[in-house]
């Protein structure tokens, strides 16, 4: 038979007892120090907060989500702790797109219920008649926490969203405008094109009337009976005539090799559709001399012995 514990060792044990239960309330006040610091922390942060039971129900709030619920609220105190926040998410009414992301969150939710998600989180749009704003909604799983407990905070994100929308109109503003340029350059490089082309056909048309309907005349004038006043009136106005088509001569001749002076002169009238008899009469040359010269022409433009047309090869150089 057992003895019984003698009056020392009750004491002791008795001792032990108070030291434990010390412990014990010790242990207490610091998990009740650490719990004021945890809700003071929570209560500092700009995000509002709720904790959620496996059934989405409001257990705990912070001061942020409070004045969130008083701001929002017909009720004063803006109490929410009690309400079912899923059920909330499915009863919202308002535009589409808040609708379609109220429930977007409240399925979230449920997966993290489920275990079938950890986390969860997408922007929010709580716009009212007179501002545009977002929020961020996150939610998540509490960590060892039993029975399960969920973690939902909204983050303010409206200065973020916001300058997305403005950098998005402006690329858009800037993309508009790139194609206004490109528009404008194409249509800048059209009308270039055809002042050029317009220019060269100005420039040649210029030169084949002085050369056609000027030259023979002055020529005619110089074979007849002149005094020597007259005589110089006409050179003068042959050779200001010369200065004036001399740059239309430099150009053609670029554009038709190395054609001598005469040769670029019967090319110009081959190509305004002049026949040989023409070319001579104008020129005040004989017809052997016209042969002459289209045959150095068609030999230095690369079309000796072969059937290609003078007149056709010329024109198709004009439009180069």
């Amino acid at each position: 038979m057992k003895a019984s514990p003698s009056y020392e060792e009750l004491l002791n044990r008795v001792k032990e007892l108070e030291e434990e239960v010390s412990k014990c309330r010790e242990a207490s006040q610091a998990l009740k120090l650490t719990g004021r610091y945890m809700n003071t922390a929570i209560d500092s942060l700009s995000a509002s907060i709720a904790i959620l039971d496996e059934h989405g129900v409001i257990l705990e709030t912070n001061r942020s989500w409070q004045q969130f619920g008083q701001e929002n609220k017909s009720e004063s105190s803006g109490d929410t702790i009690g309400l079912n926040y899923l059920q909330i998410c499915d009863s919202t009414a308002g535009v589409s797109d808040e609708m379609a992301k109220a429930r977007e969150v409240a399925d979230g939710i449920r997966k993290i219920i489920a275990g079938e998600l950890d986390e969860f989180g997408t922007n929010y749009p709580c716009h009212s008649p007179t501002e545009k704003r977002w929020c961020y909604v996150r939610a998540t799983r509490l960590e060892g926490s039993r029975p399960l407990r969920v973690v939902v905070s909204h983050e303010d994100v409206t200065d973020i969203k916001l300058v997305e929308e403005t950098l998005r109109e402006r690329e858009l503003e800037l993309e508009l405008q790139k194609q206004n340029l490109e528009e404008a350059n194409t249509a800048l490089r059209v009308l270039l094109k055809k002042r050029e082309e317009d220019k060269g056909e100005l420039e040649e048309k210029v030169l084949s009337n002085v050369k056609e309907l000027v030259n023979p005349y002055l020529k005619r004038l110089k074979n007849t009976s002149l005094d020597p006043q007259q005589r110089a009136h006409l050179e003068l106005v042959e050779s200001n005539l010369n200065d004036i088509i001399s740059p239309f001569l430099h150009r053609l001749s670029s554009k038709y090799l190395n054609l001598t002076p005469r040769e670029i002169e019967v090319a110009t009238l081959v190509k305004e559709g002049k026949a040989t008899k023409e070319i001579a009469e104008i020129l005040n040359l004989s017809m052997n001399a016209v042969d002459f010269h289209r045959k150095n022409i068609r030999q230095k433009l690369g079309l000796k012995n072969k059937k290609a047309n003078l007149r056709t090869h010329l024109l198709s150089l004009s439009q180069r």
